[in-house]
């Protein structure tokens, strides 16, 4: 399906599609991306993204051997497929569409495992607006990747340690999945070179974990006291409402498809190995 041209476009490049046009530019792929600000676009110069002006895209998506879309809906439903549903649906038979989801769009199992073939039961608005969003990606036939919660270099507890994270909350047996922006990057690249529209992946480590556990393991790599524990009753007295929503769901999410179809080995399967590899890195910085 992918064409010899190797041209992916991205609507809303973010961190972690930003780390994929990284390594496809190093595979001698072209890459462009939308933009809206100025400043982001000479962000993506930089990067080696060719910037794109959101509201005039249409060239350039005629001309990509891959789309990729990372841009959120909302009550309003997604931007992307309402301004540029009908080209992609044109296009959908000779070129590779991806939608970045979430796990979210499970909702809460009570700490139960879920794969891609469990019902949708989002328990937020935004969750639900993704739910919806799927729905428009998958009648284009697009592969749809829900991602559990994304750290990576610049983006993990050591930063928001680094931040002054006063307290870690205690909610035992309260369970996240996280994704590295790397395994995210594999994962896509895998999916250019075996493509299956209208597939669903998740994309999550292999182990789901307590939030305040991993803030532990990010301070004992800093060589700092871990905050204080803070029970969830109390701590969720001083909630926002968006922070409310981050602790609505208790569930585990099965990452097998992406392991046996796409050939997946995660180049960080826990959170350890992957927090250790950012402190190593930066020598703490990230």
């Amino acid at each position: 399906m992918v064409n010899s041209k190797k041209s992916l476009f991205c609507f809303g490049p973010g961190f972690s599609v930003k780390v994929l046009a990284r390594q496809l530019i190093n595979e001698n792929w072209s890459i462009c991306g939308t933009f809206r600000e100025a400043a982001d676009a000479e962000e993506l110069t930089a990067l080696g993204i060719e910037p794109i002006p959101y509201e005039a895209a249409e060239a350039a998506l005629a001309g990509a051997a891959a789309i990729l879309s990372s841009v959120p809906p909302s009550v309003e439903g997604d931007p992307v497929l309402a301004r540029y549903g009908d080209q992609l649906k044109e296009i959908s038979n000779k070129t590779w569409l991806g939608y970045l989801s979430t796990t979210g769009v499970y909702g809460d199992t009570g700490g139960a495992l879920v794969d891609e073939s469990a019902p949708l039961n989002p328990s937020n608005d935004r969750s639900q607006w993704r739910a919806t969003a799927e729905r428009g990606w998958l009648e284009i036939s697009a592969h749809i990747f829900r991602l559990a919660g994304i750290y990576g270099q610049g983006r993990s507890s050591m930063d928001r340690l680094r931040s002054g994270l006063a307290r870690r909350i205690d909610y035992p047996g309260h369970l996240f999945s996280r994704i590295h922006t790397e395994d995210i990057a594999q994962t896509l690249m895998a999916s250019l070179a075996q493509p299956n529209p209208g597939q669903i992946y998740n994309l999550c480590d292999d182990e789901a974990a307590e939030q305040q556990q991993v803030e532990a393991f990010a301070a004992g790599l800093l060589g700092i006291e871990p905050p204080p524990l803070v029970p969830f009753d109390e701590a969720l007295k001083e909630m926002s409402p968006i922070a409310k929503t981050f602790w609505q769901d208790n569930r585990r999410v099965d990452n097998a498809r992406i392991k046996n179809e796409l050939g997946i080995n995660l180049v960080y399967p826990t959170y350890r190995e992957g927090l250790t590899a950012i402190y190593q890195s930066s020598d703490g910085a990230g």
